[in-house]
């Protein structure tokens, strides 16, 4: 897609480059005088195609990550760090400062996600706000923890107080497809649980990130959160081999995942926070509602491109239906509109890696020599930021489209007539994520829905895959995640249990009563939040 910069509405230009000339380590935003990275989007704002120009970023070295490091262990200072013994409340002020201070940067953040990513304008509003309303829920969440941990419990004549409490330090690594929400997911409830953290983003969608930097630093004791640029090889794998670091957090690739988790020296004290790669299918039975099935796997397999871990990657249609389900889906498919994110009902965008079209066409090829067509009349059509959604049908085992994660426009059909082709299917694939079941004959559903159960963690009835609410757990069994976020469990799962033990006698129990009345302990403490 390309435009000239005139055509481009003011509010949405490119005026000014966003130079990120520092990093922030240990409180402070660090000027970088070294190697930088120039950030390019794949949208053009010229007539003949050519890639524009947002910026550029520090390519920090194997010093500066270790220095982060440094500053995040330093800060937990073996749990006796400022942030990890604070008093939750005041944990809690600090989050409140920085999600104020963020609020006021949505407009630039917007532009950016649109720029680095290709996001249209109204997901690009809604991950802000999502994102916003996520850190208020995670307060809100922590708040009524602490207050049901207000409390002492007596068991077999031993008191005990149970709350629970920071791991240690955290290294976050966010995803480009959703890199506000996705990575805030990860990094909100690690620094909210006590955890200090070091976060690195990913390669498309960083300069967005840069308006929210003086915020980190405004709203947080010095050492929590530290945020530092570069490739993965160089200043992560440094981190991981240290040995200390507590949690991987990472939205990615089970890769990249598992490539790093072998990195760190004692992997049994590493806890592992990650939302990994899916290949989630849609089946399509034979009574389905066409109509809503149709428009929930445009939603699905399409939505940003189908950039998403939740997409619908895979449409089994029963035998009986997927001549004309294949006819209505194709048609629809392109009647969607390809523009730039700002353009009004644009639905389809240029991707932002710049060698995706050529990974898709691949795809698209090798299922064509085996057998497979392109069904819809504009299926495939490439410029030099996009390829339009292909529909493959029939699509076998043996295509490279059956097996890889596509996150990309190409959209796979299968027809079966046993309903165990699809289940046999998803029970042999390395991911577990979501299914999309759409039918209503409820004899057929309830003993597809007790199996699909124990296939994926979420099975959405007569509805596209998605993450939210996020209030939801969001989670995956074989290689599609490890830990579940949601608001409710992000929390616990960047925490542990933890507790004051007493045998219930006199001296113990006048200790007890001293450090109540003293509020002495943060941590020993059954003060009510409002």
């Amino acid at each position: 897609m390309t435009s000239t910069f005139v055509d481009i509405p003011e509010q949405f230009q490119i005026k000014d480059l966003t130079h990120q000339s520092t990093y922030l380590v240990d409180g402070n935003l660090i000027k970088w005088e070294g190697e930088t990275s120039e950030v390019y989007s794949t949208i053009s704002s010229t007539k003949d195609y050519k890639p524009t120009v947002l910026g550029s970023i520090p390519t920090l070295t194997e010093k500066e990550a270790l220095s982060a490091l440094d500053a995040a262990v330093n800060a937990y200072d073996k749990g006796q760090g400022l942030w990890p013994t604070m008093k939750v409340a005041d944990r809690i002020a600090c989050m409140e400062t920085f999600v104020e201070q963020m609020k006021s940067k949505r407009e630039e953040v917007v532009k950016l996600l649109m720029w680095e990513i290709g996001k249209n304008l109204p997901d690009s509003q809604k991950e802000f706000d999502r994102t916003v309303e996520y850190i208020y829920d995670t307060i809100e969440d922590y708040k009524q923890m602490d207050r049901d941990s207000a409390k002492f419990e007596k068991h077999d004549g031993v008191r005990a107080h149970i709350r629970r409490g920071p791991l240690g330090v955290v290294l976050c690594l966010g995803p480009y497809n959703y890199p506000l929400n996705e990575t805030f997911a990860l990094l909100i409830p690690a620094i909210m649980m006590g955890n200090t953290t070091i976060f690195k983003p990913a390669k498309h969608g960083v300069l967005l990130l840069t308006p929210l930097l003086e915020a980190f630093r405004n709203s947080f004791p010095k050492g929590v959160v530290n945020i530092i640029y570069g490739r993965g090889r160089t200043v992560a794998s440094p981190i991981m081999q240290s040995g200390k670091v507590d949690v991987l957090a990472l939205i990615g690739n089970s890769k990249s995942a598992n490539a790093l988790q072998n990195q760190h020296p004692k992997s049994n004290r590493l806890r592992l926070v990650l939302g990994l790669e899916a290949k989630n299918p849609a089946i399509v039975l034979k009574d389905a509602d066409l109509d809503l099935a149709i428009d929930e796997c445009i939603a699905g397999a399409t939505s940003f491109n189908g950039q998403r871990c939740t997409a619908l990657k895979v449409l089994y249609v029963h035998e009986a239906i997927v001549d004309e389900f294949n006819q209505r889906f194709s048609e629809k498919v392109d009647s969607l509109k390809f523009g730039n994110p700002w353009e009004n009902g644009a639905k389809l965008t240029p991707l932002p890696e710049p060698d995706k079209p050529a990974f898709i066409q691949e795809l698209i090829d090798d299922a064509l020599d085996k057998g497979a067509k392109i069904i819809n009349k504009k299926g495939g059509e490439t410029t030099e930021n996009y390829i339009f959604p292909a529909v493959l049908y029939p699509v076998s085992k043996d295509m490279r489209v059956y097996e890889e994660e596509q996150f990309g426009p190409v959209i796979p059909v299968i027809p079966f007539s046993d309903i165990e082709e699809p289940l046999d299917d998803m029970a042999a694939s390395n991911y577990g994520q979501q299914v999309s079941l759409f039918g209503k004959d409820i004899k057929t559903l309830a003993p597809l829905i007790d199996t699909l159960v124990n296939l994926v963690c979420r099975v959405n009835l007569n509805s596209s895959c998605q993450r939210g609410p996020d209030v939801y757990p969001f989670t995956g069994r074989k290689d599609s995640a490890v830990a579940t976020l949601s608001v409710h469990d992000a929390l616990r799962s960047f925490s542990i249990r933890t507790f004051v033990a007493s045998k219930d006698n006199d001296y113990n129990n006048a200790i007890l009563k001293d450090l109540l009345d003293s509020r002495a302990s943060n941590f020993v403490s059954t003060d009510y939040i409002l």
